[in-house]
């Protein structure tokens, strides 16, 4: 049986009708994994105990001991390493935490091991989440299956980069600023980054915090409309998580759009940075919609013009204040001074993160404490902050003119890798299209639409109005109908 052509859902029918066991699933993916895994960095630690696992599992099929609210049953995932693992490595690819092993899972771990999936792994990405390339992690870069000398996009870029190569069935990632979104449309793949507040953050390391959102990355919407059912919900150890109920959203899709109206972003679409693949493929998308029966208007929201600044600013400042508990006391990397007889507190600390801290993490330290810093405060964090509101307004009523807005991922395809690591503008505006959606908290997705001449994946991304999953799931379900990508992944042997 060819498990790798099996989506999500059609992977649990098989295990559920027996036709394939779940050890039988969990040897094929490690198998896989072990093998690709050196040409594409994807992973940074495997579970070792996964077959023991699966085995468990298996009885528990033969006994007929499985319970409704188990969708995922059997399932290997890859977690990207930003998520705290019971018993299993976690170090959010950085030298800091190089050798922690937590006690506990994040409640997005432990949501989706109760509705019974395998963890196959932890996986790569930049470090601490900060990144748009994957190429500032400890462990080194991911590589892009669909052409090896290309990113695979950042931060979540291992967990992008084992999906398109199908090395486990689904994965999970994080977006702070369009870290789920530009990987997925680097390496075409759906990802969606739901309502800020729809997913628990607790057992997730820590970048920006009102920014901060987990969300699936999955080879079809079906896939990732299954995995957020599981994913969110209120969770009484997050105060940010959101009591709204979660709709079935998988078993509600409707390709349909006739009568929607599909907004165009007029700040978007005035861009004049978008590579010639990337504007022949939002022409295609825009006629596709037309002809499938959207209406398509233009709508404003001008604020989007100031979202990078805005993203880093707030980004950096949050990321200053969460990072300051690596300290080297408690856990993680302490310097290895040959005494510290006689060494003074604030040196030890100094050492400590300088050494535990790649240079992009110290760069956004530094920046988010000269923010925050006194005389600075007001007039750089607050300030973001207020802007940010006068966006989220903005998206608000853009919203009551139109059911989504649709519009580019990112200006290019997949860029080569070291192209523009040592240009932190030229990298930091590669986030033009994806920073605005959590500065506003509203859901997004990339849904992976045409190829370029080169080979490299182009996606679409979908925005629509706070917790309007749904609409958001609906739009990219019927794009991805049209896709030339749906279901495809990349061949790397």
């Amino acid at each position: 049986m060819n498990l790798i052509d099996c989506s999500l859902v059609e992977l649990r029918k098989k295990i559920l009708n027996k036709e394939v066991s779940i050890k039988e699933v969990s040897q094929f993916y490690l198998d896989r994994s072990q093998k690709l895994n050196p040409k594409l960095n994807a992973w940074i630690t495997l579970n070792t105990e996964i077959l023991k696992q699966a085995e468990t599992l298996d009885q528990k099929i033969s006994r007929q001991e499985i319970s409704e609210n188990e969708k995922l049953l059997g399932l290997p995932l890859g977690i990207k390493d930003m998520f705290c693992t019971k018993g299993l490595r976690t170090t959010a690819a950085s030298k800091m935490l190089h050798n922690f092993i937590p006690p506990y899972d994040s409640e997005v771990v432990a949501r989706l091991k109760k509705a019974g999936a395998l963890v196959l792994g932890k996986l790569n990405q930049d470090e601490f989440a900060m990144g748009s390339s994957n190429e500032t992690s400890f462990f080194g870069p991911s590589y892009n299956p669909w052409k090896m000398d290309c990113v695979p996009g950042g931060s979540s870029g291992g967990s992008a980069s084992a999906m398109a190569a199908r090395l486990c069935s689904a994965t999970l990632g994080t977006d702070t600023g369009g870290s789920i979104r530009q990987p997925s449309h680097f390496c075409g793949i759906v990802g969606i980054k739901p309502t800020y507040g729809r997913i628990s953050r607790y057992g997730i390391v820590s970048f920006a915090s009102s920014l901060d959102q987990a969300g699936p990355m999955t080879a079809t919407v079906e896939d990732a409309a299954l995995m957020l059912e599981v994913m969110c919900g209120k969770d009484e150890k997050d105060q940010t998580t959101s009591s709204q109920s979660v709709p079935l959203w998988s078993s509600q899709l409707n390709p349909s759009l006739k009568g929607k109206k599909i907004g165009i972003l007029k700040e978007y679409s005035n861009d004049k940075g978008l590579s010639s693949d990337v504007q022949k493929t939002m022409d295609s998308v825009y006629d596709y919609l037309k002809k499938e029966g959207a209406d398509l208007i233009e709508v404003s929201v001008p604020m989007t013009q100031q979202g990078v600044p805005m993203y880093y600013l707030i980004a950096s400042s949050e990321a200053s204040s969460n990072l300051a508990r690596y300290d080297g006391v408690r856990y993680g990397h302490r310097s290895n001074f040959e005494t510290l007889q006689g060494v003074e507190l604030d040196e030890f600390y100094s050492k400590t993160r300088g050494e535990g801290f790649g240079q992009e993490v110290k760069t956004r330290i530094m920046l988010g404490t000269f923010c925050l810093s006194s005389g600075y405060y007001e007039a750089y964090y607050k300030k973001a902050s207020q802007v940010r509101r006068l966006l989220r307004d903005q998206f608000i009523q853009a919203f009551q003119a139109c059911d989504a807005i649709v519009s580019p991922v990112a200006t290019s395809a997949a860029f080569k890798l070291g192209h523009r690591i040592n240009n932190p503008l030229e990298m930091y505006l590669n986030d033009i299209f994806t920073v605005s959606a959590n500065l506003a908290g509203l859901p997004a997705m990339s849904v992976p639409f045409a190829l370029t001449q080169e080979g490299l994946p182009i996606g679409v991304q979908v925005m629509a109005t706070h917790f309007n999953e749904q609409t958001l799931l609906d739009v990219g379900f019927a794009i991805e109908k049209g896709s030339s990508l749906k279901g495809r992944y990349a061949h790397v042997e």
